[in-house]
């Protein structure tokens, strides 16, 4: 027995729909197919088959050397500097 089949329509940005169909091509699929795979993947996987997060979250060490300068920075003991010269002056002496 066939499968019933509808008819879905996305917007799409046209450099992204582009990219993708030329990636879907190197890949013998055309984004019918794509997509189709995307979504019976999704059902498996109860979700995205793939994990999201955001791209410019750092990640636990970043957060920690970010902590770590900010204490530094905060700390009377530690010596700062004015400006680049001022640093390379005092590590020539």
């Amino acid at each position: 027995m066939a499968e019933k089949t509808t008819t879905s329509s996305i917007s799409v940005d046209a450099d992204l729909k582009a990219r993708a169909e030329a990636l879907f091509a190197e890949l013998g699929l055309d984004r019918q197919t794509a997509v189709n795979i995307f979504l019976r993947q999704s059902l498996r996987e109860d979700g995205f088959p793939f994990e999201i997060k955001l791209a410019d979250h750092p990640n636990e060490e970043t957060i920690a050397a970010m902590l770590e300068a900010a204490r530094i920075a905060k700390d009377p003991s530690v010596k700062g500097y004015k400006d680049v010269d001022e640093l390379f002056a005092d590590l020539d002496k």
